[in-house]
């Protein structure tokens, strides 16, 4: 068998080849898991590590946390045929593995700074744990440096062993929408770059077995940390763009979702829609912001990017509390039902989203709150803290205000005048996924309010 740090594509051509070597996902959240199952998948036995013995069980039990079709097929499949197990024990993990994947996700702390305390826990386990031949690739997104100052010198200090002699590492982040995992990791452009070209000829046969995106080779690991996250603060300085066009079109009396349409045509245009939907980006800006204040400099637009985005919730409480006030209520003692927690339309996932501060947001003005989500079950919501309702129909039950924060298929598909039906009189219908059609919801006699759709005349 060929030593993990040495591999070539030859050496994994076929599946009796790849059963021979162990993978190890270390820190196994929903990058870990998709990955994971599609290594498994291909006849390699993978071992994923997560501290929490909840996560662990789940994924043993083959219960998909994260709501995503293929997935959940594939892991129940490589847990039948024994290719793929989860435990709470790292060393087990490690020690019977030569391929290790990082996979920890980087939180942040009240100050948005990023916490590497988790990450650098995880490197000290693997490090006691290794054994030398092995390859070792990090996805986790990090600052500039982070790998070199902390990541290698964690693992060689706790191993004994030295980086691209003993044991070699690559850098190749992942970044995928919730919900997307999958399709990203097989068929996206990725950026790896390696801490010598050993590592980076392994890493690439590797992954070549799961990916037909493309492979972006940089010349170094600091420049493809860099290169990670300009991408995501691109895209929240985008998306701040959008949300703060979407409220101006709102006062001007015009319909952002017919401006984008028409402006997008333009080159190089790229407007998005305003949501309070997550986003991978929402905390990985601060990575970068944090970074960057060590050397004196302050990313400013960057940082007022953040700061646009995470108003979102206050801009859809303005809203709401304009519509119920256009029928002489105000938000203290309305029902206000809201329609939707995930951070995204297709999954199971409420991290990222902002829709629990708006709850929040109108709780605190004496609003009250009855929340559905059809993925959720409603003591799950109200383990997340949410004031939540067993069914979409006492949900809706003499509500004087309803709110639809995200794009489900259940919800666009409901009837507006069985909607109406059930509410107080006037209805109150805010739209924040852009799933009602305002001229639509006018006709059937509802008070209209859409994010960014300023073409309402009630």
């Amino acid at each position: 068998m060929a030593v993990a740090m040495a591999l070539k594509e030859s050496d994994l051509s076929n599946p009796k080849e790849r059963e021979k070597h162990k993978i190890a996902i270390m820190g196994c959240g929903r990058i870990g898991l998709a990955t994971a199952c599609l290594f498994s998948e291909v006849n390699f036995k993978v071992t994923c590590f997560n501290p929490d013995p909840y996560v662990t069980k789940q994924i043993n039990e083959g219960t998909n946390l994260f709501n995503e079709r293929e997935l959940d097929r594939m892991l129940k499949r490589n847990l039948r045929k024994h290719r793929l197990k989860a435990t709470t024990n790292s060393r087990e993990a490690v020690s019977a593995s030569d391929i290790i994947f990082l996979t920890a996700e980087i939180p942040v702390d009240g100050k948005k700074r990023p916490i590497y305390s988790n990450l650098e826990a995880i490197c000290r386990d693997i490090g006691l744990n290794l054994q030398p031949g092995s390859l070792i690739i990090v996805q986790s997104i990090v600052a500039p440096s982070i790998t070199e100052n902390l990541i290698i010198e964690t693992l060689e200090k706790s191993s004994g062993l030295e980086a691209g002699v003993d044991f070699g590492l690559t850098y190749s982040p992942v970044k995928a929408p919730i919900g997307a995992e999958m399709k990203y990791l097989k068929k996206h452009a990725r950026i790896i770059s390696a801490i010598n070209e050993q590592s980076l000829r392994a890493a690439k046969a590797l992954l070549r077995i799961i990916t037909n995106g493309e492979l972006v080779e940089v010349s170094n690991i600091k420049t493809a940390e860099a290169a990670t996250l300009f991408g995501d603060i691109y895209q929240d300085v985008s998306a701040a763009l959008s949300n703060e066009l979407a409220f101006l079109c709102e006062k001007m009396g015009i319909d952002y979702m017919e401006v984008r349409k028409a402006a997008n045509k333009q080159p190089h245009c790229h407007l998005s829609n305003p949501s309070l939907e997550g986003a991978r980006t929402a905390e990985t800006p601060y990575f970068l912001i944090s970074e960057a204040e060590n050397f004196g400099i302050k990313l400013r637009i960057a940082a007022l990017a953040r700061k646009t985005n995470n108003e979102a919730s206050k801009q859809a409480y303005n809203l709401i509390k304009d519509a119920i006030h256009s029928c002489e209520k105000t938000v203290k003692r309305s029902k206000i039902a809201v329609l939707g927690v995930s951070s995204h339309r297709s999954v199971k996932e409420a991290r990222g989203s902002q829709v629990l501060e708006l709850v929040r947001l109108l709780r605190k003005r004496g609003g009250r709150i009855s929340v559905f989500d059809p993925c959720f079950a409603s003591d799950e919501l109200s383990q997340l803290g949410y004031p939540a309702e067993k069914t979409l129909g006492k949900t809706l039950e003499r509500a004087d205000c309803l709110v639809i924060t995200v794009g489900r298929e259940e919800f666009k598909h409901l009837s507006l005048g069985r909607i109406k039906s059930m509410m107080k009189k006037p209805p109150v219908i805010v739209d924040l996924a852009h799933i009602i059609d305002p001229y639509e919801a006018e006709r059937e006699g509802f008070i209209y309010r859409g994010l960014g759709r300023g073409i309402w005349s009630r």
